[in-house]
């Protein structure tokens, strides 16, 4: 599948999808899945870095049991904002993933996502840098995620939680 502009994402879901939100890092694999309503994202699992077959397969059966109609990919942009090597990966990986799992998908800015997400988990909720570890990459996922969604919720649409 071809990936779609991020603000065009919604409208090839059907009713009552849910999207995976992925932060594909070197290392491990953060996961974030939305509600039905395409509101609020939460962080799901971190998953360790395989080849790409492998990732797959455990991605495939997390977006079956969940009902995911799309993917979102945390796109590691330069911090001028520019598309290097990191972002070139990101993208074919995202493409090859996305024909894997037969669902469309695009790619999302997630500079900085888990220098936030650490960010407070230090100063906010106070964690260990060993449980900080175990999080951190299903948090930045859902971060990356909830950026997305709030970048492209349609006008006119009123979202309880801060609107």
């Amino acid at each position: 599948m071809s990936l779609f502009n991020p603000h065009d994402l919604r409208n090839v879901l059907q009713t009552d999808q849910r999207i995976l939100g992925i932060d594909p890092g070197s290392k491990t694999i953060g996961v974030a899945v939305t509600d039905v309503s395409l509101m609020l994202a939460s962080p799901l699992i971190g998953l360790k870095r395989r080849k790409l077959g492998e990732n797959a397969k455990e991605l495939a059966d997390i977006a079956k049991r969940q009902d995911v109609g799309a993917i979102v990919v945390g796109l590691p942009l330069s911090l001028d904002g520019s598309f290097g090597p990191a972002a070139r990966a990101a993208s074919d990986w995202t493409t090859a993933l996305s024909e894997r799992l037969g669902v469309p998908a695009c790619l999302w800015d997630e500079r900085l996502s888990s220098s936030a997400v650490n960010r407070f988990l230090i100063q906010d909720a106070d964690m260990t840098r060993g449980r900080r570890a175990e999080v951190v990459d299903k948090m930045a996922a859902a971060y990356m995620l909830q950026g997305w969604l709030d970048a492209t919720k349609p006008e006119g649409v009123q979202s309880f939680f801060w609107d």
